[in-house]
């Protein structure tokens, strides 16, 4: 996944003609967050049985765990579009640290729990790899947070 990810973002550079760090980033996380969002959508109550076992916001909210996938798609296309500016990118960062934090915690609990990122299509374990990617979507938020706030203004 993360290699079509990754073409993709470099295919839709060149069709932009702009290589810089913040486009390859937006097109990064618009790609990321369309895919993974799309296959929680086939099976969306089993995504979200699956994701309640460790998200500590599913865990609550049943209706946050099926409106998931949603968020998700809504961001990919808000990345995409470049639409939302900071607002955008603070909310991407809170979701995805609580999602982490969730991860965290089953991986340090040595939970044996299927991941729900790939939705019931594919059957993947809970690793770090799974924490990485929250992780690394989390900081690269925060960085456009920092980035948008360090030149002075709330981009839109």
């Amino acid at each position: 996944m993360i290699g079509v990810i990754t073409i993709l973002t470099i295919v839709s550079m060149y069709l932009k003609q702009d290589y810089s760090f913040m486009t390859g980033m937006m097109y990064m996380m618009s790609y990321f967050f369309l895919v993974f969002g799309l296959f929680k959508l086939p099976n969306l109550s089993a995504f979200a049985d699956a994701y309640m076992t460790y998200d500590i916001l599913a865990k609550k909210s049943r209706t946050y765990a099926l409106l998931y996938p949603f968020i998700e798609i809504g961001l990919g296309v808000l990345y995409f579009f470049v639409i939302g500016g900071i607002y955008r990118d603070v909310f991407t960062f809170i979701i995805m640290s609580i999602g982490t934090i969730g991860v965290w915690k089953a991986l340090q609990n040595k939970d044996e729990i299927p991941c729900a990122c790939l939705g019931t299509v594919f059957s993947v374990p809970m690793t770090k790899v799974t924490l990485f990617e929250n992780l690394f979507m989390a900081l690269m938020a925060l960085y456009m947070v920092i980035t948008t706030l360090s030149m002075g203004h709330m981009a839109m």
